[in-house]
Formats: structure tokens, sequence, C-alpha cells
């Protein structure tokens, strides 16, 4: 996406109100222990940028969501929004607007009076707040819904009502927990699109949690994985899914990924095995292939390189979109996707002994 960055006084734009002082980013170090349970996660974040932080159930990603809103103390570290410490700021205080995954819209106010809600709080009085509120919606293309009560409105409509509050008193961080997690399929289709362009004008910090890789591929300019409660990896949508560097990463981006040692184009992995791979490197690497690159075969295949060849057991079939997912255990437990047609002419079941092959050239090496 491209948005504006830099550290002078922000222009106006078409989905922010004027900002005062200059954008810096955000600068934190979120430090909180709770119980067993210890959170560390830096983040650097330019304005104009919007961080994904993802990562599997329990991992932290929500506690440092709270964490930057003032609803989670910090145990260590350090909070600065454009230049300015947070720390000893009470949540209601700070410049930070915040999507709830299940939005939280009070029940008793119509669209329009939950969007004015944040303004009259910052002291607007109730015309401006309203004012302001009903130009937000109209942005949001929701105007024909300013009068309905949360009740009445669908979830995409709920959605950007959310949005619509939290952006209303033109915050310098924004915040999203899960923002699409409460939508069906479709809607979720739909609105993902939508919340992506207003991201895409947002001129501050915006940090979105989720556990959902299409989500974070759409909305993100930048992915911090986080397991157990620390940064595992960082990069561009594109770089965390061309080099994962572990199982959750693969697994959340469709690779099959080992860790090994390369003696140039042959890596021995920690299992055991041995794969050829078209890079020639030295040391620890990481080696991973997609599912579809696999083929199996009931015999063992002549004219593929013995070492991309391995003797496995079918351990359990599902449907995986419109193909077949094998998973396997043997020499080299792996994924294999492959057609209806295929798996039923292989006779494929669980216990079923097959023979897996994988170019060198559909192979990927990187270093750990």
């Amino acid at each position: 996406m491209n948005r504006p960055t830099g550290t002078g006084p922000a222009p106006k734009g078409p989905l922010e109100g004027p900002l005062e002082g200059p954008l810096e980013g955000l600068d934190a170090r979120l430090v909180v222990e709770r119980g067993a349970f210890r959170l560390d996660v830096a983040l650097t974040v330019a304005p104009g940028e919007v961080v994904a932080l993802l990562g599997p159930n329990g991992a932290g990603k929500t506690t440092a969501l709270r964490a930057l809103a003032g609803l989670e103390p910090l145990t260590d570290g350090h909070l600065r929004l454009d230049g300015t410490e947070l720390e000893r700021v009470p949540p209601e205080s700070r410049p930070v607007g915040v999507v709830f995954q299940d939005y939280l819209l009070f029940p008793h106010l119509s669209a329009l009076d939950n969007v004015a809600f944040g303004p009259r709080c910052r002291g607007a009085s109730k015309a401006e707040a309203r004012e302001r509120a009903a130009g937000w919606l109209e942005r949001l293309g929701l105007t024909a819904h300013a009068g309905a009560r949360p009740r009445r409105l669908s979830g995409g409509q709920a959605q950007r009502v959310a949005l619509a509050r939290a952006l209303a008193t033109s915050p310098r961080l924004l915040l999203l927990d899960e923002p699409l997690a409460a939508l069906d399929a479709r809607t979720r289709l739909e609105v993902r699109a939508q919340l992506r362009r207003h991201l895409a004008e947002f001129e501050a910090v915006a940090v979105l949690v989720t556990h959902d890789p299409l989500d974070a591929m759409v909305l993100a300019d930048r992915l911090v994985v986080v397991e157990d409660g620390r940064v595992v990896q960082e990069g561009t949508p594109a770089e965390t899914a061309r080099r994962p560097r572990t199982d959750y990463i693969a697994q959340l981006v469709g690779l099959n990924l080992y860790r090994g040692r390369a003696d140039g184009h042959t890596v021995r992995l920690d299992t055991g095995a041995e794969v050829t791979v078209t890079e020639s490197l030295a040391g620890p690497v990481f080696v991973a292939f997609p599912p579809v690159a696999v083929t199996l075969h009931g015999d063992r295949p002549a004219d593929i390189s013995a070492r991309n060849v391995w003797r496995c057991e079918v351990a359990g079939l599902e449907t995986h979109g419109d193909q077949i997912r094998a998973d396997l255990t043997g020499e080299l437990p792996l994924a294999a996707d492959l057609t209806t047609v295929a798996a039923a002419q292989l006779d494929l079941r669980p216990g079923a002994e097959v023979w897996a092959a994988v170019k060198a050239a559909q192979t990927h090496a990187y270093p750990v």
C-alpha cells in the first residue's frame, strides 16, 4: 500500500481530521508478566504503516494490544507514540482508537451516537460530535443507517460503525483486534476489501491482531509473528510467506518446513533424511516446499534423484480446497496435495504405504 510517511506535520487526508504535532510513529517494548507467562515484544511502526501481530492462540497478541491501549500495565519496557511516553497515561487520555473483536457498540445508542461518543468524551459539543460522526458515517457508506441501533445492523455494517467510532477521535494509533472474526465468509470478503482501502488512507500508526493469515497478508504492510510471548519472525507478507522460520508460520502459508545442515546442494535434515536443493549453501538452513510440489507413487519412481524420494505411510486424508491433502509419516513427515482422481488411482487410505517425491527445483533452502 502506498501511504505517506515522515516526521513532519501530517496533511489532512480523506480519512483523517487535523492532527497536531509531528507524526513519529510507535516505538515500544512491551514486557508484561502474568503468572508463568511473559510477553516481551518490541514494536517499531512508522506513520502510515499497518503492522499485523500474527500468532497462535495464547501467543500474547491480545496482551500486546491491551498493553498498547493501556488496558494491561507494563511490567517493564517502554511505550512511545510520536515521541510521547504513554506508560503512565490513562487509557481514556491516550490518542488511541480501538476496534474490538465483537465491536462493543453501545446497544442503546444509534450508529450516529455510537460514533459521536468518542468526540463527546474528548470535549466536543453534542452538535460538533454528531456532525463529525455524520461525516464518518458518510465516508464509510453508512449514512442511511445513522439512526439504526446495533441490533438492526448487519455484521459488516456494525464493523464499519466500530471503525468509524475508533477513527472519529483522530487517533495517532489505531488498534484492531480480530476485526473480521465475527463476520461470515461472504461478508468477510467484502469488508476485508473495504477495510484495506480505509487503512491505506490512514496517516498514523495501525496495529492489527489476527490469527487469520489471509487477513494479515491483505491488510498489513509488515507482519510480526509472535509465539510464546516473543517475536519469532517479522517482515513483509511476501518475505514471511517465502521464508517461514517456524512450523506455525509454515503451516499458515501452506509449506512443508524442515531444518538441517547444508553442504553444497545437499541438506541433511534434523530428521535424518536428505534433500537435494537448487541453492548451494553451507551450515544451518531451512528447507521449504509446498504440498502441491509433492508427488505420490505406489512404487519407487526411477526418474527422480534418490535423495528426493522417501518411503512414507498415509497418516490421514482430508479435503483441502478442491484437492485432497495427505498427511504422511515415515522417512520424512510431510503434507502432499493431490487431486481426488490421483488419490483414487493410488487407493490412498490411512495406513497405506506410498513413495513421496519432490524435484530439487521445487525446493527452497535459506540460512537459519
